[in-house]
C-alpha cells in the first residue's frame, strides 16, 4: 500500500511540508504548474537550503519580490519596537544582501529586511532604541547611499503577511478562479474551513465575520494550494504523522504578540499529539496545523514500511537543531488487523445508504457493502458493514452514526491478509492504460483499471470484456 509518513518533530509549516512533498515528486514540473495557475503576482521558486549540514528544499513564494517572514519573541524583548529607515541608492540585490548580513552582528537589532525598493525594516530593543538607530548607520557604510527615518511604531502593528486581511469569502472567490483540479479546489477550501473554525473560536466572532492575516495572505493561499496539489500528485492511499513540535515563548503578529502555539494553531492541534520541545519559537503554524488535521489518517510512530523517497522541506528559521520537516514516500504491508462495524437497517432509502458509502470510502474506509436479510416484524433490511484499519474506527463510528439510521453499531476485531498492490501504467495497443499489480504468497496478478477499460470502449464501440482480453493477452507477452 503507498504509504506517506510526516515527520513533525521541529514542526510544521506550509512551506515546510511544500518543500519536503515536492522533493517527492517531479520538483521542477511543479514549480511550473504553480508559477501558471492563476496566482496574480506570486513567484514559485525551490531553493536548495541547509539547516545543520542537511540539504533540503525551501519553498520559496514570493508575493511582488517579498518573502512573508515571521518573528519570534526572544530574551525577553515583548517591548521591541519597530524601526524602518528608506535607503536612497541601494538597488542591487548583492548590497541589499551585504547590508542585511552587516546587521546580523548587531546583538539587539533582529530580522533586518532590505526590501528591492530600498526600505530596512527591523526590530530594536525599546530600551535601546538611539543605539540601535547608531548601530544601523555605522552599519551600512556605502557613500552613495543617504538614509531617511520613515516610520517607528512598535513591534506588534506588524503584519506576518502582505495583505491587511481578507475575509472567508475572498479566499473563495481566490480559489475559484484557480486552475486547479475540483479535488484540489474542494481540499483547500475544506483546509481553510479549518482555519476559519480556529480563528472564529480564538477571537469569539462569527467565521463570516473573520479577517484572516497571516493565513489570509497570498503567501498561506499559495502553500495551502501547493500542498493540496503535492498530496493529490504523490496520491498516498494512507498517510501517517509522527506527534508535532510546537515550540515554546511568544511570536508577534497581526493581533500583537501571543504565546506559543498561537490560539488557533492550538485549536486545531486538539486530538493531535504535540508538544513543546526545547526549542524557543514557533515551529508550527495556524496553516500548518490545519493541512495535517485535514490530510493526516492517523498521528503515531512510523510504521514498517520500505521507504522508496525521502523529502526534505527546510523552514526559514534557524536554530541549534535542524528546522526541518521530513516526508518518507513508500509501501507498507496490508497484513494485520482490521476492525469490521456493522448495524442493521430497515428504514433507509438505497440513496441515503449509497451515499454514506461515498462518505465511508472518502474517509478511508477498506471496505463498505451491505448483506439483504430478514429482520424481525418480517420486514426486508441490510446488514451494512464497514471495514477499515483499527486505527480509523474511532472516525468512522461517528460517521456511521451521523448518516445512518441506525441505533447501535457492532464491532469486531479480525486479522486481515492482503496482497502487495502497486499501479502501473503499461503502454498497449489502446494506448496508456493503468494496470493494478498485486503480488504476495506466491501469487501475482495484473488487472486493468475498469475506468480506463470503458474509457477506450466508449471510444472503439467494443466491449469492456473484448478489451480486457486483449489486454490481458498483451501484458501477457
Amino acid at each position: 500500500m503507498k504509504t506517506l509518513y510526516l515527520e513533525c518533530r521541529m514542526g510544521a509549516a506550509g512551506d515546510m511540508l511544500m518543500g519536503a512533498l515536492s522533493e517527492l515528486t517531479d520538483q521542477d514540473a511543479f514549480i511550473e504548474r504553480m508559477n501558471h495557475i492563476g496566482l496574480q503576482n506570486v513567484v514559485f521558486r525551490a531553493v536548495p537550503s541547509e539547516k545543520c549540514g542537511i540539504i533540503g528544499t525551501h519553498a520559496e513564494v514570493k508575493i511582488n519580490g517579498e518573502e512573508e517572514k515571521s518573528f519570534d519573541v526572544h530574551k525577553h524583548d515583548e517591548h521591541t519596537a519597530e524601526f524602518s529607515f528608506q535607503l536612497n541608492g541601494i538597488s542591487s540585490a548583492g548590497e541589499r544582501e551585504r547590508i542585511e548580513h552587516s546587521l546580523q552582528d548587531i546583538d539587539h537589532l533582529e530580522h533586518a529586511h532590505v526590501s528591492d525598493e530600498g526600505l530596512l525594516t527591523y526590530f530594536y530593543n525599546h530600551d535601546l532604541g538611539y543605539e540601535a538607530e547608531n548601530a544601523v548607520r555605522s552599519a551600512i557604510h556605502d557613500e552613495n547611499a543617504s538614509i531617511e527615518i520613515v516610520s517607528k511604531g512598535h513591534a506588534h502593528h506588524h503584519d506576518h503577511g502582505h495583505t491587511h486581511g481578507m475575509q472567508m469569502d475572498d479566499i473563495k472567490h481566490i480559489l475559484c478562479h484557480l486552475d486547479i483540479s475540483e479535488k484540489v479546489r474542494k481540499d483547500a477550501l475544506e483546509v481553510y474551513d479549518l482555519i476559519a473554525e480556529a480563528e472564529s473560536h480564538a477571537h469569539g466572532i462569527p467565521v463570516e465575520e473573520i479577517h484572516f492575516h497571516e493565513v489570509g495572505t497570498m503567501d498561506a493561499i499559495a502553500d495551502v494550494v501547493g500542498d493540496c496539489i503535492l498530496f493529490e500528485e504523490i496520491g498516498a492511499e494512507r498517510i501517517y504523522a509522527s506527534s508535532v513540535a510546537v515550540g515554546n515563548g511568544m511570536v508577534k503578529c497581526a493581533h500583537g504578540i501571543l504565546p506559543v502555539p498561537a490560539p488557533a494553531t492550538a485549536y486545531l492541534l486538539q486530538g493531535i499529539p504535540s508538544y513543546a520541545g526545547m526549542i524557543q519559537g514557533e515551529l508550527c503554524t495556524p496553516t500548518g496545523a490545519a493541512l495535517l488535521k485535514h490530510f493526516v489518517q492517523s498521528f503515531e510512530v512510523q510504521p514498517t514500511m520500505v521507504t522508496e523517497k525521502i523529502g526534505y522541506g527546510m523552514g526559514t528559521k534557524d536554530f541549534e537543531a535542524a528546522n526541518c520537516l521530513r516526508a518518507f514516500l513508500g509501501e507498507t504491508e496490508d497484513d494485520g488487523e482490521v476492525c469490521e462495524l456493522t448495524c442493521n437497517l430497515d428504514d433507509m432509502s438505497p440513496e441515503d445508504i449509497g451515499h454514506a458509502y461515498d462518505v465511508l470510502f472518502r474517509e478511508g474506509a477498506l471496505d463498505v457493502y451491505v448483506t439483504p436479510v430478514s429482520m424481525k416484524k418480517n420486514r426486508p433490511g441490510w446488514v451494512f458493514t464497514c471495514m477499515c484499519r483499527v486505527t480509523d474506527k474511532d472516525r468512522m463510528m461517528p460517521l456511521m452514526f451521523k448518516h445512518l439510521s441506525t441505533l447501535g453499531i457492532r464491532e469486531s476485531t479480525c486479522r486481515r491478509h492482503a496482497l502487495m498492490r502497486t499501479v502501473e501504467e503499461r503502454m498497449t495497443s489502446f494506448g496508456m492504460v493503468h494496470v493494478k499489480h498485486s503480488e504476495g504468497y506466491g501469487t501475482i496478478r495484473e488487472k486493468a483499471e475498469y475506468e480506463d477499460l470503458v474509457s477506450i470502449a466508449a471510444k472503439t464501440g467494443r466491449s469492456t470484456a473484448e478489451i480486457r482480453r486483449q489486454i490481458e493477452e498483451e501484458l501477457a507477452k
